[in-house]
């Protein structure tokens, strides 16, 4: 069993529970927020080794998330790793430039989602 935790954020409850669901299959402790306000709240209390961040959220969005986050000592270095359904350059180009470590686009294969998880985290380790 991992002792990783991940802090997963999405506006659509039903892709926290089914991605919530396959990470504890893997042995990850899942933090789950359907937006960056509650994700930055959560994070008084939990230091996630992975952010797992929808691009199109309300109000604050995952870019913006993901740039606020590499500029806090406590989480400039943890992996981040955005989802969208958008799948344009623009877009990619902005969430890398934000700091993201990995874009995937939407919809994601499970077996995907997991490799990228093992192998960020499995980064997080070999440092």
């Amino acid at each position: 069993m991992s002792d990783k935790q991940i802090l997963l954020v999405d506006d659509e409850p039903s892709l926290l529970e089914i991605f919530g669901a396959m990470l504890k299959r893997q042995g990850f402790t899942v933090w789950k927020a359907t937006n960056a306000l509650d994700a930055l709240d959560l994070m008084r209390n939990v230091k996630p080794d992975l952010f797992i961040l929808d691009v199109m959220m309300p109000g604050m969005n995952g870019i913006e998330l993901c740039r606020e986050l590499r500029t806090w000592p406590d989480t400039y270095a943890t992996p981040v790793m955005m989802l969208s359904a958008l799948g344009d350059l623009p877009t990619q180009r902005a969430s890398l430039d934000a700091g993201a470590d990995v874009y995937l686009q939407k919809p994601v294969l499970p077996r995907e989602l997991v490799n990228q998880v093992q192998r960020l985290v499995g980064e997080l380790v070999a440092h």
